[in-house]
């Protein structure tokens, strides 16, 4: 989740393993919440408004085992 704070600056928080059906709707109501009850501030002041809302798939591959 990407927010802007009262700086204009992008301050982004990451979550690991979101729940697989999670919903664009469900993440952005998330993100109000945490506006309008002001849950997280940064260096750059309060949290204003959201600016992004990202969903990262990674995959490892381990191609060398040590023996």
């Amino acid at each position: 989740m990407v927010f802007r704070n009262a700086e204009d600056k992008n301050v982004t928080i990451t979550l690991d393993n979101p729940r697989p059906d999670i919903t664009g709707a469900e993440i952005e109501a998330a993100m109000d919440l945490v506006i309008a009850r002001n849950i997280i501030t940064s260096s750059g002041g309060d949290l204003v408004a959201k600016q992004d809302i990202r969903i990262i798939d990674s995959t490892t591959n381990d191609l060398y085992d040590p023996a």
